[in-house]
């Protein structure tokens, strides 16, 4: 298998920065509530996301941290499904679980691009396939929600906040459809890529930094990049 440059691999970092920063977040705020198996829980998701994350930087670590990381979106995806099971008809539960999907993607193909049971190829074709599925979901979740997508959009950011709301939407729709039918998919991606890596510089980086005390604030911002990140890695590989 080609050893892939050093350029080709800057999904792979941002991904796993974002997963390590994911992991430093949960320690900082002790996100749990329910007792000791809970926090056990909790601390042992925290510090495989960090060592993940460092493990993934590094080509002789890459497939050990991918593993782990798979591991563990793995098992954030299916703790979303008992609230699609209670309540179908509320997309956020459908949301919440493609975005831990899109991240278990990343991971697959970070450790499946370093594995020789796989060809190029069908690698591509696999990873067009997933990530469009999951750009499908972010396609509806920002369309149900759209007042609450458009809220997110600053202020100062002409024409209007919803606008933009309309237009990232229709955007992840064209990424979708892009990735779905292998028509200019290294385009869409890469374009997927950078809205993605925008909207975190412009929406919740800003937040952030206007509430440091909101957990979520930190958590979106975490997440949203590790999504970019996602996006990137394919990009990576369809660029080869």
């Amino acid at each position: 298998m080609t050893v892939s440059t050093t350029r080709s691999n800057l999904g792979r970092h941002v991904f796993g920065v974002a997963a390590l920063a994911f992991g430093l977040i949960t320690l900082a705020w002790h996100d749990y509530n329910d007792g000791q198996q809970l926090r056990f829980i909790v601390y042992a998701a925290a510090a495989a996301q960090i060592f993940g994350g460092a493990a993934i930087q590094f080509r002789r670590t890459v497939k050990t941290g991918a593993v782990v990381l798979a591991a563990v979106y793995l098992v954030f995806a299916i703790l979303c499904v008992p609230g699609i099971v209670a309540k179908p008809q509320i997309y956020n539960s459908w949301g919440n679980f493609f975005e831990q999907f899109s991240l278990l993607t990343g991971a697959a193909i970070g450790y499946a691009r370093l594995s020789s049971a796989w060809s190029q190829e069908t690698l591509r074709r696999i990873g067009r396939i997933l990530l469009g599925i999951c750009a499908v979901s972010f396609t509806l979740e920002q369309a149900i929600y759209l007042n609450a997508t458009a809220n997110l959009v600053p202020k100062w950011l002409p024409p209007s906040q919803l606008f933009w709301a309309v237009t990232t939407t229709v955007l992840f729709a064209l990424a979708a459809v892009a990735l779905l039918t292998s028509r200019m998919a290294l385009l869409a991606t890469r374009l997927l890529t950078m809205m993605l890596v925008i909207f975190g510089l412009l929406v919740w980086v800003p937040l952030l930094f206007s509430d440091l005390h909101n957990h979520t604030n930190w958590s979106e911002t975490a997440e949203t990049f590790a999504i970019a990140g996602t996006a990137w890695i394919l990009a990576d590989l369809l660029g080869e």
